[in-house]
């Protein structure tokens, strides 16, 4: 048959068909490129929740981990303290890998520490190598996040607010997964659980496309921004919140509460505050900041001075409110002081800044409830948010 012969199926010529053949081709590629582009947000948010999860895990193993090493509310502090203490590691060590490699190969390296200090709660029983592996792990989850917030304001400049309110939102999704495996029960499931989501994590962070490469500076002259330190203020604030939430509470839950019930209670404070920071996007940082204070501290109080399962619920989702209202305000006031493309060592040292809060909240908590007991608690959230207003006073009244 000759090259210009009609096809015998049809009316196509040969060389129309190879036409058509490769037009398909490109479609097809094209069509799978933006799937993949499509896919890039929505993965993004699935490893921010799987961050979350990390951290939430810990909140209902506490209580049967304190009963078979046999240590005090100090002690668990501790534990839950060496968490954010590998993060402030991390922190710095991703924020350089990010402006030298890009932000995929930070992703990975983070999620391969997560899954080693899991392994670790799978495999080990002594409370030192939990110390250690949940330090480890700590270094994972800063990575993480580091990742994940620069790998969004690389792919979505001019809405860097709005799309941040929806990464914390995934955060507090991710927030109700850790508490529903810390509900398996034991100390071994409930990681053993984590760490087949870290690994199913993998391949999804692979096929993520490429960034554009949108160049991040390190500008330490934000860091005499006032505004600046109002929104480090505001960020410790909420995860001094969050790590007394997750870091005492549930041990003065388990005098009513079993594991799974408490397990399920955190699953819907998780709820509360994934609703609470996507909404506060809609008003102004300032306001949503102070408005966080407010419910945070009234809702502890309330968590620490009562004793029945009824006023829990009510007081932690005061709590989850004001935790929520905190990230996402404090993030505002990040971005309305520092310029995105100026933003690498102003975000790393704000989110150093906040997850000391995580690293406060639950050594202060631990320390107070175990000295005074657990209705003296509204002290830490009522000392930190008075110097919070404080400092956001002043930024105010102090010209950029």
């Amino acid at each position: 048959m000759s090259p210009g012969s009609p096809h015998p199926g049809g009316n196509i010529e040969t060389p129309d068909l190879l036409i058509v053949a490769l037009h398909g081709s490109w479609d097809r590629r094209r069509m799978n490129t933006e799937l993949r582009v499509r896919a890039a947000y929505p993965i993004l948010l699935a490893l921010g929740a799987l961050d979350a999860a990390g951290y939430s895990l810990i909140a209902p193993t506490l209580p049967t981990i304190a009963g078979r090493t046999g240590v005090g509310p100090a002690a668990i502090g501790l534990l839950v303290a060496a968490f954010p203490a590998g993060i402030v590691v991390g922190f710095p060590l991703a924020g350089r890998s990010v402006r030298s490699r890009g932000t995929r190969p930070v992703l990975l390296a983070s999620l391969a520490l997560l899954a080693l200090g899991s392994l670790g709660f799978v495999a080990g029983d002594s409370f030192s190598v939990l110390m250690v592996c949940r330090f480890i792990m700590g270094l994972g989850s800063g990575g993480l996040w580091i990742g994940v917030t620069f790998n969004t304001l690389e792919r979505w400049p001019g809405l860097e607010y709005l799309c941040m309110s929806r990464v914390f939102a995934a955060y507090s999704v991710g927030g109700m997964v850790g508490p529903a495996l810390g509900a398996l029960g034991g100390i071994r499931a409930p990681f053993a659980a984590y760490l087949v989501l870290v690994i199913l994590a993998v391949p999804l962070t692979i096929t993520m496309p490429a960034t554009a490469g949108r160049p991040f500076e390190s500008d330490r002259s934000a860091l005499r921004l006032p505004g600046f330190w109002a929104a480090s203020a505001g960020i410790l604030f909420a995860v001094l919140a969050l790590g007394i939430l997750e870091g005492v509470l549930p041990l003065h839950f388990a005098s009513r509460l079993g594991q799974a019930e408490i397990g399920a209670l955190y699953v819907g404070i998780s709820l509360v505050v994934a609703a609470a920071a996507a909404a506060a996007a809609r008003y102004a940082p300032v306001a949503v900041v102070v408005g966080s204070i407010a419910l945070v501290t009234l809702g502890l109080g309330i968590a620490g001075a009562t004793g029945t399962p009824a006023a829990w619920v009510a007081a932690l989702a005061l709590a989850g409110i004001g935790a929520g209202f905190g990230n996402t305000g404090s993030t505002g006031l990040l971005l309305e002081a520092v310029p995105s493309a100026r933003i690498v060592t102003a975000m790393v040292v704000w989110s150093e800044i906040g997850i000391i809060g995580y690293l406060l909240g639950p050594l202060a908590g631990g320390a107070v409830t175990q000295t005074l007991g657990f209705a003296w608690l509204v002290l830490v959230p009522a000392a930190a948010g008075g110097v919070v207003l404080a400092v956001i006073a002043h930024a105010r009244r102090t010209p950029a």
